[in-house]
């Protein structure tokens, strides 16, 4: 057996650079905006704060840049209760960034430079082979280089650590790693990028669903933004509606849901009250702006989720 449920998060570290405009900008227009803030961010990050903030026991495998960012980010990591050691510094290299732009409706537009999100190579996810193997699960997204991400999938699948995937951003994946996963966690433009079905009712939702579990995934959330999850087991799905609350920025709400559902599943809680706490995690998360910044600790949570009776 293993001991108290280990969580191993692998992605990437960003610093975000936020400015909140009315309006996106057309080709060729310029805009002033306001509020600009740098926060950090970076799907695997955020997936790792809300792990270790909602109560995991969680590592995280990452690398940032040898710059002042980088320094930053990983002190800031270790406060949010994540082991650091397995964040590599990568030399000359700068730490990953994000531009995000964030209209009046809370809607963002976002592009990235990898930085050292790059460098995060299959021989670094070797070196973490027995951290893989001895946690119970490993929790990944596609801001890192597909074939460390592949690696890590197999030596995870080999030692009976449970894969989930966040297949963000959207890109085709192959079957070889898709045959590897036990949980997957779509929206509803990445599952159709992986499946073909173009996503506007729980029908669709479904019929997704069930084209991953033909490719092997055991478990299939499709994230439907306002309207909740549908979320299906071997087959078997349903649609887990979320909470309303009056949204500021949606940034990290779905990387803010990914962490605080695998917490809830290593906790031993079965699926749907698993979703209802990564929802009600995620709920919080879009009233704060930014990525981390916004993103509860346990305390608040479970406060919440009282609070809906």
């Amino acid at each position: 057996m293993k001991s108290t449920k280990k969580l191993v998060v692998l992605g990437s570290i960003n610093a975000d650079h936020i400015l909140n405009l009315e309006d996106f900008p057309r080709p060729g227009e310029t805009v002033t905006g306001s509020q600009y803030q740098v926060a950090f961010g970076g799907k695997g990050a955020n997936q790792a704060v809300a792990a270790g903030r909602s109560g995991a026991n969680i590592a995280f495998i990452a690398c940032t840049g040898d710059d002042d960012t980088g320094e930053r980010v990983r002190r800031q990591l270790a406060s949010d209760n994540i082991d650091i050691a397995p964040v590599s510094e990568i030399a000359g290299e700068s730490t990953g960034v994000a531009l995000i732009f964030v209209n009046g409706e809370g809607e963002n537009v976002i592009g990235i430079h990898a930085g050292a999100n790059a460098a995060l190579s299959t021989a670094l996810v070797n070196d973490q082979a027995a951290r893989i193997a001895d946690a119970d699960a490993l929790l990944m997204q596609l801001e890192s280089p597909l074939e460390s991400v592949l690696a890590a999938a197999k030596i995870a699948h080999d030692n009976n650590t449970r894969v989930a995937l966040n297949p963000a951003p959207a890109r085709e994946l192959p079957d070889e790693l898709l045959s590897l996963v036990d949980i997957i966690t779509p929206n509803e433009t990445e599952a159709e990028k992986l499946t073909g079905i173009h996503i506007e009712s729980d029908e669709d939702a479904a019929k997704a669903a069930q084209a991953l579990h033909d490719k092997g995934i055991a478990t299939v959330i499709v994230t439907l933004g306002s309207r909740g999850v549908w979320a299906s087991e071997q087959g078997k799905g349903q649609r887990v509606p979320g909470f309303k609350v009056q949204a500021v920025d949606t940034i990290a709400a779905g990387d803010t849901f990914n962490g605080a559902l695998m917490t809830a599943l290593l906790e031993g809680n079965p699926l749907a009250q698993a979703i209802r706490f990564a929802h009600a995690a995620a709920a919080i998360a879009v009233t704060r702006k930014g990525a981390q910044p916004s993103v509860p600790w346990r305390n608040e949570i479970d406060d919440f989720l009282a609070q809906q009776g």
